[in-house]
């Protein structure tokens, strides 16, 4: 291969720098590798000479040879180093495709060409652009935070694929920045920059002059009226606080240009590599932002007094949107009557006095629109809030209260009740009390006082006597500082327990009663007064049985209205338990006495009770008895013993009735009830019985009692075969089906349990469910055969014996019958009668041929004389 002097400066080149690459320890081993097709990636922008790639030949090559996309910045050494002569640039989808040979020294192709792509890998060496060298904006002051009103953009001409084209945005200064505290933000991804919180409270835009729906901005006359307005020194206000005076000084002065006078300036970065990164690349702008004037405010919430006199429509506030064009209208959000209204540039009126009482708070809610009902501005909520006066009189409920006669002086009585609508909490609903009256004015003039501030009426004075006042009326002032209430009480004088219940009678004498009249039967009547007041609890009388009645037997009832005590059978009577009650009976009142008086013998009184004995019939322990009795019981035993007395002690003696099927026997005098037949619970599961008591003297009065007696199952009855022969047509050998039932309950009945004594070879039996199962026949006999299976049935218990099955295979009928019928049963025939029937047989055939032999030659002989006939005639 001819080296031309360029390619010889560059492999000296490529010498130099592999010496230099070696010296700062680049491992070239792994660039090393045979010639084949390959993709490479070279880094772009890389200092040259710049090794790629050593290709190595299995040929005898001299030197090596590239072309194809080298854009003549790409070489080969004779040694086979493929490098750069010059930097590489990326761009987006653009690769280097080439073609590299190996030369003989006389230029001969000896091993390839193969293909080469080299692929230009970024790096991070192009700034951030953003699309406009500055950028302006405008926000309304009072703007929410968060909300974005401007946008920056930039980008990266680098890979937009990797992270040396991804950009971050921030702000890096704020000018000017009261208080150190940034009023904007960024968002860092999309660039969409945004008002703070501390913004939002402290972004103020510069005075500005206000237009109205209707008024031309820039008008000579609207001007003048403006002028008018704010500069006339009749308003007090100093040029530099006027609007109107600012905005002309300022267009006087120089035009205003938002790049050259925005209220903020902010210094906006962009970086690549995802921010943050010590090596990245960033570029700034600045964005300029004007801060404008928001009319949209609410003027905050709005007083006003209830009942304001005046003239109405009474004017409150004014709202401004920030379109002159706007309309307005209010919308309330009760349905209650709306006493407001607002004109077309947004002046709110109330129209009619206001009541607290009625409403405390209204809400308006204000809506800018345009002509077509499009909002301009979101709604505003005013607040309305009443303010109370003292409007309204005290109101005295109605109250009555109670005292007793021996109250101590200094208790409370009771509380008088007051209101007044005005506002709680303020002087306007604050109350005073003042006593002004009392009757009847005995036994002193004034026997209560009342709270000033609370109503609290208490006792002043001592000797309240319900027999001379049984109440007290109270007159009392009550006033709210503006407005006066009379209002009355009435304290009604309780009767204290200082009396006791008296007797009219100290002994009622002596009552009599049969022992068997009925629950609620009136013995007597009693009676007790009390000298307290009537209709109290002092008064009333409750009447005791203290003695004589150790059971409980009897009870008083107080007739309210007349204070009688009825003395009643509460509970059933027995002679034989008690005869004779002698009654202690004391009077009580519900209310406890006063200290001092006890009750004593005036308010007890005593009376006897005394029974008449009474035949009774005899009466059993229990009236209902349920026994229950294994069915198995040995004949002769004692099932039960029914126990029964009579209340005189007369003897008695027992019968039974309802023993249907005799299997009981019932001893008269000492009530044993024995079995005299063996019980079956398969016959009936239960025998129910009436045993009766009966005196055997006087009336003989009787008394029943009600025996069940459950019969329990024992397992006293095997599982039976319902069938116990059958056939099996050798033609399909269907199995067949062994049905079994057992008349025990559960759990001496089924499930079945069906098995052959021993192995059989020519049967066996499978179960079909509890009561069933089939028996198969396992292979086919020679000849027709009767046979005997013995079958093995056990009930769930385990209880069973083994029971013949006979069984004729056979040969079938097309109906699926055999020809003869299975032997050894009453139905089979012997040798004999066999011989009979085949002689009967052969009998009737011999006769039948007889017979029709006999009627062939008599109808040839009547054929043989019609002939000779007929021969006769011709």
């Amino acid at each position: 291969m001819v080296l031309f002097p360029g390619t010889m400066r560059g492999a000296h080149l490529l010498h130099l720098t592999l010496l230099v690459s070696i010296a700062h320890g680049i491992g070239l081993e792994d660039k090393k590798g045979p010639l084949g097709n390959l993709v490479l990636d070279v880094p772009e922008a890389t200092p040259v000479p710049f090794p790629i790639y050593q290709f190595t030949s299995t040929e005898e090559a001299e030197t090596y040879h590239v072309s194809g996309e080298t854009e003549g910045k790409i070489s080969i050494s004779s040694d086979g180093w493929l490098f750069l002569e010059q930097p590489l640039e990326w761009s987006h989808d653009k690769n280097h495709h080439l073609d590299i040979e190996a030369w003989s020294a006389d230029g001969e192709t000896v091993d390839g060409p193969y293909s080469v792509v080299l692929q230009v890998v970024d790096v991070n060496n192009n700034h951030p652009v953003f699309s406009e060298s500055q950028y302006s904006g405008h926000v309304r002051e009072h703007s929410p935070a968060g909300v974005p009103f401007l946008q920056v953009s930039a980008t990266d001409a680098d890979d937009p694929n990797t992270l040396n084209a991804q950009l971050r945005f921030s702000i890096v200064n704020q000018i000017p920045n009261p208080g150190n505290g940034f009023y904007f933000g960024i968002d860092p991804d999309s660039g969409d920059i945004f008002i703070t919180e501390e913004g939002a409270e402290f972004l103020r835009a510069r005075p500005s002059v206000t237009y109205s729906r209707g008024e031309v901005r820039g008008s000579p006359d609207v001007l003048k009226k403006k002028f008018e307005d704010y500069c006339i020194p009749r308003n007090n206000i100093p040029l530099e606080n006027n609007p109107f005076y600012t905005c002309i000084e300022r267009a006087e002065r120089r035009e205003v240009n938002l790049l050259q006078d925005p209220d903020y300036a902010l210094v906006v970065r962009a970086e690549d590599l995802g921010g943050g990164a010590p090596n990245a690349l960033s570029s700034t702008t600045r964005v300029n932002i004007a801060i404008v004037q928001n009319l949209w405010v609410s003027p905050g919430s709005i007083t006003i007094r209830e009942n304001l006199e005046g003239e109405y429509p009474m004017y409150l506030t004014t709202v401004h949107a920030n379109d002159p064009t706007a309309l307005y209208k209010l919308v309330q959000k009760e349905r209650l009557s709306f006493p407001f209204t607002i004109s077309v540039d947004g002046k709110i009126y109330v129209t009619a006095p206001l009541d607290r009482e009625e409403k405390e708070m209204y809400t308006l809610v204000v809506l800018a629109e345009d002509e077509q009902g499009v909002e301009l501005e979101k709604p505003m909520e005013i607040h309305v809030q009443v303010d109370d006066v003292n409007d309204n009189r005290p109101v005295c409920d109605e109250a009555v209260f109670e005292v007793q006669e021996n109250e101590p002086i200094g208790n409370q009585i009771g509380v008088l009740r007051a209101y007044d609508s005005d506002k709680e909490g303020t002087l306007n609903s604050f109350l005073g009390y003042t006593l002004l009256r009392q009757k009847p004015t005995k036994p002193f003039d004034r026997m209560f006082t009342i709270d000033q501030a609370n109503g609290e009426i208490k006792l002043a004075n001592k000797n309240l006597q319900r027999k001379e006042v049984s109440q007290y009326e109270l007159t009392f002032n009550v006033t709210d500082g503006v407005y006066t209430t009379e209002c009355k009480a009435i304290i009604k004088v309780i009767d204290i327990n200082n009396e006791i219940p008296v007797f009219e009678k100290k002994e009622y004498g002596t009552h009599s009663v049969p022992e068997l009249a009925e629950v609620g039967t009136t013995l007597l009547t009693i009676k007790a007064t009390d000298a307290d007041d009537p209709g109290t609890g002092s008064s009333r009388v409750e009447y005791h049985i203290t003695a004589g009645d150790q059971h409980n037997l009897l009870a008083i009832e107080v007739d309210e209205n007349t204070g009688e005590g009825r003395v009643y059978i509460a509970r059933p009577l027995d002679y034989e338990l008690q005869s004779i009650f002698s009654l202690q009976i004391d009077a009580r009142n519900p209310e406890p006495l006063i200290e001092g008086v006890e009750y004593n013998e005036n308010a007890t009184t005593f009376v006897v009770i005394q029974l008449l004995d009474v035949d009774e019939p005899p009466v059993f322990e229990v009236e209902t008895l349920n026994v229950n009795v294994p069915e198995n019981i040995t004949v002769g035993t004692v099932i039960m013993t029914a126990e029964a007395k009579d209340p005189e002690g007369k003897t008695i003696k027992f019968k039974m009735e309802g023993d249907e099927h005799n299997w009981l026997e019932l001893d008269a005098d000492s009530g044993e009830l024995k079995t005299k037949a063996a019980l079956d619970r398969e016959t009936v599961e239960q025998i129910s019985l009436i045993i009766i008591a009966y005196e055997t003297e006087g009336d003989k009065q009787e008394a029943e009692m009600l025996v069940d007696i459950q019969l329990l199952d024992v397992n006293d009855n095997h599982p039976k075969l319902q069938k116990t022969q059958g056939f099996i047509c050798v033609q399909d050998m269907t199995p067949l089906t062994l049905t079994a039932v057992d008349k025990d309950a559960d759990p001496y009945g089924e499930p079945f349990t069906f098995s052959i004594n021993r192995k059989s070879p020519n049967f066996e039996i499978k179960p079909i469910d509890g009561t069933s199962a089939q028996l198969i026949l396992k292979k086919k006999p020679s000849s027709d055969l009767n046979a005997t299976v013995p079958i093995n049935i056990k009930d769930n218990a385990g209880m069973g014996i083994t029971q013949k099955f006979d069984v004729r295979i056979c040969n079938c009928t097309k109906l699926g019958y055999c020809y003869i019928e299975p032997g050894a049963h009453s139905w089979k025939l012997g040798m004999s009668g066999t011989i009979g029937i085949l002689a009967g047989t052969f009998g009737f055939i011999i006769l039948f041929l007889i017979i029709v032999i006999y009627r062939i030659k008599k109808k040839d002989q009547q054929r043989s004389a019609t002939s000779g006939e007929a021969k006769a005639m011709l």
